[in-house]
């Protein structure tokens, strides 16, 4: 009986292990064809990414065969395109290959004009020999030669024809050149009061906020570092341009030059209290409004709120 119960038992197991050895074999069989068809696949994938490498470097080579594309084989419209995106520096190398197309004087007059919005000579007939290739090279030796010495690159602008001996021509050709160096442009500036003058006017202030309006006055004509005459001199004459351009305005606040003078001084001072680390103790707006229409008391307080606000959520006037 005993004996009959093991032989039973035996043979579940021997059939229970036979079971298993089958289910691995169909598993390790389906998982190598599966195996095989990837591979297949991948090999496919290689030979044909092998293809198109191939494809690619023949065409690669093909293309280092030709070398660069000739701007001039295509049309003279998309050619002047193309070279109006170079700087002077790359214009130049380009001239080396393509000196028909890179010497264009079309080409060098908008690169003059881009950077020095004025000159004097743009006005003028060219003379003999004129082109703006040249004229970029002394305008820009000039520009170096004015960031060293105002006085000496003034004078080679005129030396060469560049700029008319006017204070209204130096003034324009300032207020269209970025180029300048403005430190030096300040110094000379402050001696060349004549040229201030009509560089002040050439502004237009019309419909500007107040403080918005210093701060492009003062984009143009650095403040001096320090207070001084000359500091007073540039609020001066800024009041003066501001109630000019708005007179309308003016009216309706019942400001004048010298209310406008007022509002600027304290703007200025407002905007060092405000973003000095070193003063601890801010001016509120309450004491602004207080001090200024002290100083001005035909101001409305609304209006002098609005200048608080103004210099407290976009900053410095001089910066």
């Amino acid at each position: 009986m005993g004996q009959g119960l093991w032989r039973v038992a035996r043979n579940q197991q021997l059939q229970h292990q036979e079971y298993s050895r089958q289910n691995y074999l169909t598993r390790e069989h389906d998982r190598r064809i599966a195996t095989n068809s990837v591979s297949n696949t991948s090999h496919r994938k290689q030979a044909q990414g092998g293809i198109d490498i191939y494809h690619l470097l023949k065409t690669r080579k093909s293309k280092e065969q030709e070398g660069f594309i000739n701007l001039e084989m295509l049309p003279p419209e998309l050619s002047f395109t193309i070279l109006s995106y170079l700087n002077a520096t790359d214009l130049c190398l380009a001239s080396c290959v393509w000196q028909d197309l890179a010497n264009d004087e079309l080409l060098w007059q908008g690169l003059c004009k881009s950077t020095w919005g004025h000159c004097s000579i743009y006005n003028k007939n060219p003379p003999l020999g004129f082109s703006f290739r040249k004229l970029y090279m002394q305008l820009d030796e000039g520009s170096l030669t004015f960031n060293a010495n105002p006085d000496e690159g003034v004078n080679y602008f005129m030396s060469k024809g560049i700029l008319d001996d006017s204070p209204k021509e130096i003034a324009k050709f300032i207020f269209c050149t970025r180029t300048l160096n403005w430190k030096k442009l300040r110094i000379y500036l402050d001696e060349r009061r004549d040229v201030l003058d009509d560089l002040v006017t050439l502004h237009n202030f019309r419909n500007q906020f107040l403080p918005n309006a210093l701060r492009e006055f003062f984009r143009h004509i650095h403040a001096p570092e320090e207070r001084g005459e000359y500091l007073e001199t540039l609020i001066t004459k800024f009041s003066h341009r501001f109630c000019a351009c708005n007179p309308d305005l003016m009216r309706e606040l019942g400001l004048s030059p010298d209310a406008v003078y007022v509002l600027c001084y304290s703007l200025i001072l407002l905007s060092i209290d405000l973003t000095s680390p070193h003063v601890k103790n801010k001016m509120s707006k309450r004491e602004f409004i207080r001090n200024t229409r002290r100083a001005a008391q035909n101001i409305s307080e609304d209006f002098v709120g609005h200048l608080y606000d103004n210099i407290y959520l976009i900053g410095h006037v001089a910066a």
